[in-house]
């Protein structure tokens, strides 16, 4: 067996992780490349690492990433390691911090372990789904992470009716790790996204106590045929069914 099979699936799947962020940062730093041909470049050498990675260490495994063509042979395991090398391209390709890299291992549609690394912070974070902090007692206006350029209706919504503040940033991934870091308390999307944009933002989530879902409440699932998941809400436990009513409240768009 390989020095990567010998690691557990928690800690493999945090070695990845920061090794493809220090993959991407290299790349960021020498290859003289700048936005989407920046992006694409740190998107492929990235992707690159993780899967060869992966298939040395777990080769019975699945493997459902952003940048490689999907087939169904992953749809009859029971574990899939599901990644997205470079979460937020373009604040990547901009030189900007709030970008991620995922590697979460779904066991029956679960999300079971995970790990989100921070490449563009001091020291090269990466949150694991084994290595639990625990949560900070708040007491202020929920501060809601939302997109750079599209909040969602229902955050933008729900943020005033409960008096909160709305915190623009970039990848999915560094909105939800802001929410376990306790740097903001509710991610509330609705704008579309894929498995590979949180399956491990949730796994590390659910395991620092943090609620995760759809803005329905319906528990997050999978490995599925079809990998697009349209909405997603991570927040404080204690604030999701306030979230969750008034998400639900809201008047259905024509």
């Amino acid at each position: 067996m390989s020095k990567l099979g010998n690691l557990s699936d928690a800690a493999l799947a945090a070695h990845l992780a920061h090794e493809a962020g220090r993959i991407a940062l290299r790349v960021r730093a020498e290859s003289g490349l700048e936005g989407r041909g920046l992006g694409d470049e740190g998107d492929r050498r990235a992707n690159e690492y993780l899967v060869a990675a992966l298939r040395e260490a777990r080769p019975d495994d699945g493997i459902l990433s952003e940048e490689s063509k999907d087939t169904e042979a992953r749809l009859s395991k029971s574990r899939v390691w599901i990644v997205d090398p470079v979460d937020g391209t373009r604040e990547y390709g901009e030189g900007r911090s709030d970008w991620a890299v995922h590697v979460a291992l779904s066991v029956d549609g679960a999300p079971t372990i995970g790990a989100v690394a921070l490449p563009g912070l001091a020291g090269g974070t990466v949150l694991r789904s084994d290595e639990v902090r625990p949560l900070e007692p708040y007491d202020a206006a929920p501060r809601f992470l939302v997109s750079r350029s599209r909040p969602a209706k229902e955050a933008v919504a729900v943020a005033e009716a409960m008096g909160g503040d709305l915190i623009p940033m970039g990848s999915a991934g560094a909105k939800a790790m802001a929410v376990v870091r306790g740097e903001a308390e509710i991610y509330l999307h609705s704008g579309g996204q894929y498995e590979w944009d949180n399956c491990a933002p949730a796994a590390v989530a659910l395991a620092h106590g943090l609620h995760a879902s759809r803005i329905d409440g319906a528990p997050l699932t999978y490995n599925h045929r079809e990998t697009w998941l349209p909405d997603l809400l991570i927040c404080r436990p204690e604030l999701a069914g306030q979230v969750l009513k008034l998400v639900s409240d809201l008047p259905v768009s024509e």
